[in-house]
């Protein structure tokens, strides 16, 4: 698609076809040696979330206390099982995103939703800083209505701190948490087998601050 402007959201009608082959990946998590993929612990639960480029994300989750496993992916798009030249195309309408299975007990969602507010400018529609497109977008994708509201309710509040802080409005999107494709196995726990490569991730320095506080 000649002149594609990846910043826009492509039309489902003008998707890649995709493929019904699903990615393979590595059984086990290259940091704690835990699944990547079900069954889980019958405790743990989901969380996924766009912050940019997934390889940043997912080390900032996968170094928390009371998380389980950790994976690079694509979601919110319209290609089924898309690859990342794909997805990097523009042609996909996926984002980039790292799905989080978290032990409640041990770290709340509420918890993770600080870490994404703090952990990216949130405020920057299709791109985070120097990466471009649709595949940058903020994105929380909810399991739940607990979730939901957990989410929409931090946005608000998230969005008073940005506003006396001077920044924009949050481009974030709120949505249930649609299929979770794998990325190819070697974005998975990329930055623990390449220590020296590309993060990208970055915050703005805005706290987001608890309601309790005084």
């Amino acid at each position: 698609m000649w002149g594609l402007d990846k910043n826009i959201m492509i039309d489902s009608r003008d998707a890649l076809p995709g493929r019904d082959d699903k990615m393979p990946v590595a059984a086990r998590h290259f940091v704690n040696g835990h699944p990547l993929q079900d069954p889980f612990p019958d405790q743990c639960r989901y969380a996924m979330f766009g912050m940019g480029c997934f390889w940043g994300v997912e080390k900032l989750f996968w170094q928390q206390e009371g998380i389980f496993s950790t994976a690079a992916g694509y979601a919110a798009g319209f290609t089924p099982n898309p690859t990342y030249r794909e997805v990097c195309s523009g042609q996909t309408g996926h984002n980039e995103v790292v799905r989080v299975v978290f032990d409640p007990d041990d770290i709340s969602y509420p918890a993770l939703l600080e870490l994404f507010w703090e952990g990216h400018d949130p405020t920057q529609g299709m791109r985070q800083g120097n990466d471009r497109g649709s595949q940058y977008r903020s994105g929380i994708y909810v399991y739940d209505d607990d979730q939901r509201q957990a989410a929409e309710t931090s946005r608000r509040l998230y969005q008073s701190f940005l506003d006396k802080a001077g920044y924009g409005k949050i481009t974030t999107e709120i949505i249930n948490a649609p299929e979770f494709y794998f990325a190819e196995d070697y974005h998975q726990q990329y930055l623990a087998k390449n220590p020296g490569g590309y993060c990208g991730r970055g915050g703005i320095g805005v706290l987001f601050e608890r309601q309790d506080q005084t």
